[in-house]
């Protein structure tokens, strides 16, 4: 039977791409999303590939989310915490509301989501978490204090969780995308691309949500399993480490 891969935020942007990637790829594939339920029903439409709502800053909301899912589709093999939020602002401007919204969702979500679905990892002795982080918790950006910090708590989240369930047949991995043409990049004025961001990837081009995706399928194969704790950095050549 085929496994089960479930996607936070899957349902647009990179998310979207991630969905796609592992429904092709032979998963039985569920995505959760937010708040924007048009864009989740033309999705579902689209695709074929069924969809939650919750809120996975809420640990309970995930926890009845989890089960409606595993109830439908079958256990959990593959988590994809893909969802995220911005709310930037710089320190001295930026209010708790800010801060506590952006940890909320993009690091106590990776939390909340994991586990709801690492016990019963555990039992089968298999599974593939996969977190989307990003370059910026990686190097830090200017007026993003909030996303950086959740981002590289993300990033250590990761790690640790690897050390805990390697002998298990459990690995947990981490992408850290550059510039992905998404939604939320179009919002950036031509100029600010064209001047300031373009010219700081090498390859001199923003990543396509699919070359995410991809990675995400190679890190989720069952024959990826001597792969753990590791970052994978997809940025064009922006920042190497």
């Amino acid at each position: 039977m085929a496994r089960v891969a479930l996607v936070t935020g899957g349902t647009r942007g990179i998310g979207a791409a991630v969905s796609q990637a592992l429904q092709t790829a032979g998963y039985r594939v569920a995505a959760t999303y937010a708040g924007n339920a048009e864009a989740a029903k033309a999705f579902m439409s689209r695709t074929g590939i069924s969809s939650y709502q919750w809120d996975i800053g809420d640990f309970d909301a995930c926890a009845i989310g989890v089960k409606s899912v595993e109830s439908s589709l079958g256990p959990i093999d593959v988590l994809v915490n893909n969802a995220g939020i911005v709310r930037d602002a710089t320190l001295h401007k930026m209010s708790r509301t800010q801060w506590d919204a952006v940890i909320r969702t993009n690091l106590d979500g990776a939390f909340n989501m994991c586990r709801q679905v690492i016990d019963g990892m555990r039992a089968r002795r298999y599974g593939r978490i996969i977190n989307i982080s990003s370059i910026n918790g990686q190097k830090g950006q200017f007026g993003q204090t909030n996303y950086s910090a959740a981002k590289a708590g993300e990033l250590g989240f990761t790690r640790a969780l690897a050390l805990e369930t390697a002998r298990l047949g459990i690995t947990v991995n981490a992408i850290c995308p550059g510039y992905i043409h998404t939604e939320m990049l179009d919002a950036v004025p031509r100029d600010v691309l064209e001047n300031s961001i373009l010219p700081q990837i090498p390859v001199g081009r923003l990543g396509r949500p699919e070359e995410i995706a991809r990675a995400v399928v190679f890190l989720a194969a069952e024959d990826a399993g001597f792969i753990t704790g590791s970052t994978m950095s997809i940025n064009g050549g922006q920042y190497m480490i």
